[in-house]
């Protein structure tokens, strides 16, 4: 597959659990925005079948490389980022894995039961499919109770959790404090924690995103409504190199992956 159409196919699954990024895009293209598309997200565990560097690798061949990394302590958190050198136009990708060990022992045997459920499967084919995980409902509760995050992708599964509209790039928008009064009069839900607004000009980065959209999901024992992915937007300011950032700040990450929290989404 392509990259172009690789990354079509992440939008277009996407979009079809995030009803929110369609009305954002609606909003937005009526203004007669063009909209570039900052970075892409994807949860995955700690494990050398589909960790950092499986991923890592998995983009490489299509022009990506590792330009930074990052630790989510409270969340058990590791990350990297990638940028296409061919295109440096193209969406950086955001990679997160769960430290699922430093979890409690019953997390790390749901877990570990599933990882090795997919064993042998490369990272397209569980791209392709929709439900790799085969968690009861009363296993989601009890990975949500410990982690969102492993709830989260035992639900969901490895696709894209979000993408992100690029600030600088809008026209008739000059900021975020314009976007996110636009979202609002829409009744669009934001991510609150840890305000509106996360980050600063002085750390060369500023992001919102919308709370996740719901679907219903089918567990193994029964169907039940869970969190699936947001839309994120971000704005990016010139260091004083006169470079623009192109990296991630953690604090406001860490608050950026509540969007998907179950006891935040309404």
């Amino acid at each position: 597959m392509k990259l172009r159409e690789l990354l079509k196919f992440f939008w277009d699954d996407y979009i079809d659990i995030t009803p929110v990024a369609h009305e954002v895009h609606k909003l937005l293209k009526e203004r007669g925005e063009r909209i570039t598309n900052d970075h892409i997200a994807f949860r995955t565990f700690s494990h050398s079948d589909i960790g950092l560097d499986v991923f890592e690798n998995f983009f490489k061949v299509y022009g990506y490389v590792k330009s930074g990394e990052y630790n989510f302590e409270l969340k058990k958190l590791n990350a990297i980022h990638l940028e296409n050198i061919i295109d440096p136009s193209l969406p950086k990708i955001f990679i997160s894995e769960l430290r699922y060990k430093e979890l409690s022992e019953n997390s790390i045997s749901i877990i570990e039961r599933e990882i090795t459920r997919i064993k042998g499967l490369s990272l397209e084919e569980l791209f392709a499919q929709k439900d790799i995980f085969k968690v009861s409902s009363i296993e989601y509760k009890e990975l949500i109770s410990e982690s969102e995050y492993a709830g989260w992708l035992c639900a969901l599964g490895l696709r894209a959790n979000h993408f992100t509209v690029f600030v600088n790039d809008l026209k008739s928008i000059t900021g975020l404090d314009e976007l996110n009064k636009l979202l609002i009069n829409k009744n669009i839900p934001l991510n609150k924690s840890g305000g509106i607004i996360k980050g600063s000009p002085s750390e060369y980065l500023e992001q919102t995103s919308t709370m996740a959209n719901k679907r219903e999901i089918k567990f193994t024992d029964k169907t039940m409504s869970v969190p699936t992915c947001y839309y994120e937007f971000a704005r990016r300011y010139n260091m004083p190199s006169g470079e623009l950032f192109h990296g991630f700040v953690t604090q406001s990450a860490d608050k950026i992956f509540e969007s998907t929290d179950n006891e935040l989404v309404k």
